[in-house]
């Protein structure tokens, strides 16, 4: 059985009929086009999959599209303004703070909400505000390195 969702993403409303067992990292790639949110693990684990519902990072395998209807969503694609980088998808592309760009998307999502909670966090609070995304490229020292630039702190 279908059901109509309809939610705004990105500053847009979306309407899109799905199953009720459709995840909404799958309505949000597959019925919105809205690919750069990624799909890592499908069990919660990773993290690449990070998008804001309701101004609150989840991670979007963990949700239903139908538990959406009626939220504003906000994924990776949302972030930019006027074609700009967010500071912190700059901050990510000054550090070098990722390799293949897998983890990207759910890790800058991620870290806005972190300096969202705590605009100055130490380096330890950064990895412990991040333990919830994956990498598997880069040993995260240049994750950390661009949040705190991001955050306008200074080693």
């Amino acid at each position: 059985m279908k059901s109509a969702v309809t939610m705004t993403v990105n500053g847009a409303s979306r309407t899109a009929e799905v199953e009720s067992r459709t995840l909404l990292v799958h309505l949000l790639r597959e019925h919105l086009n809205m690919t750069g949110t990624h799909i890592g693990c499908d069990t919660s684990n990773c993290g690449a999959c990070t998008v804001w519902v309701d101004g609150e990072a989840v991670k979007s395998c963990t949700v239903l599209a139908v538990q959406a209807d009626g939220c504003e969503v906000t994924t990776i694609e949302g972030i930019s303004s006027n074609g700009d980088l967010h500071p912190m998808q700059q901050a990510f592309h000054e550090s070098h703070a990722l390799q293949c760009g897998y983890c990207t998307p759910g890790m800058v999502m991620a870290a806005i909400k972190l300096l969202e909670q705590n605009p100055h966090p130490s380096d330890d609070e950064i990895r412990h505000g991040l333990e919830g995304n994956l990498c598997r490229c880069t040993g995260y020292e240049n994750i950390v390195a661009a949040v705190r630039s991001a955050a306008g702190v200074t080693a």
